[in-house]
């Protein structure tokens, strides 16, 4: 769990689009954070304020496999959370070169250079490749970031989103987050490596809006 201060960045996304782009009921999400199963990666402040408690894009792999595995498959919680734990200490290598098996109610992660062979049960394995889920769930975010033209280069501040920042119009991204990286001496194409919704326009009217510093 992270504690933010103004200087970090990360993607993060609210407990809708989350619940959205994952398949886990915001319900669910509540009780698992509640019962402390899977409390979301990035939270403001320290309080249960909905807008202060946000998920990260590993937050979002790990769930969209934890649904399927216990809203579908109906795998136990109680393995759940040793799966969760294998989920979370993924390298971003292995969330591409691994393969989740499930046979019967049990759940076992293999990579590519392993292999594994089904017992004479005649039970079915399923099998979750985890590069599917991660480019499937980029495509997700990509479709929800999808910007209308007339927000490029312009900024917001909405009640309840960001923590009430100035944000750049169209996204969850705060103005002073991509001055951060500017000021530490990232290029235009280096910020927009981090934040790909971003155009060269909104990069360069962030680095000059002087309020948002």
């Amino acid at each position: 769990m992270a504690k933010l201060d103004s200087n970090t960045v990360i993607a993060a996304f609210t407990i809708d689009q989350t619940a959205r782009l994952t398949g886990v009921s915001k319900r669910q999400l509540g009780t698992w954070d509640r019962d402390q199963f899977f409390v979301p990666s990035i939270i403001y402040g320290g309080d249960r304020r909905t807008y202060s408690r946000l998920y990260s894009f590993r937050d979002l792999l790990s769930l969209k496999v934890l649904n399927q595995l216990r809203n579908e498959t109906r795998i136990t919680l109680s393995h759940l959370k040793e799966v969760k734990g294998d989920l979370a200490h993924l390298g971003d290598d292995m969330w591409v070169k691994s393969t989740l098996y499930v046979l019967g109610k049990r759940v076992v992660i293999r990579g590519d250079d392993e292999t594994l062979q089904e017992a004479g049960s005649g039970q079915a394995v399923l099998q979750i490749p985890l590069r599917v889920v991660v480019g499937t769930l980029r495509e997700q975010v990509q479709a929800m970031n999808k910007r209308d033209s007339d927000d490029i280069g312009k900024f917001d501040r909405h009640r309840g989103v960001a923590n009430n920042q100035v944000v750049i119009a169209g996204t969850r991204i705060p103005v002073r987050s991509v001055k951060a990286f500017h000021d530490a001496g990232y290029s235009v194409e280096d910020i927009k490596r981090e934040y790909p919704t971003l155009t060269e326009a909104d990069i360069a009217a962030a680095i000059k809006y002087d309020a948002a510093a």
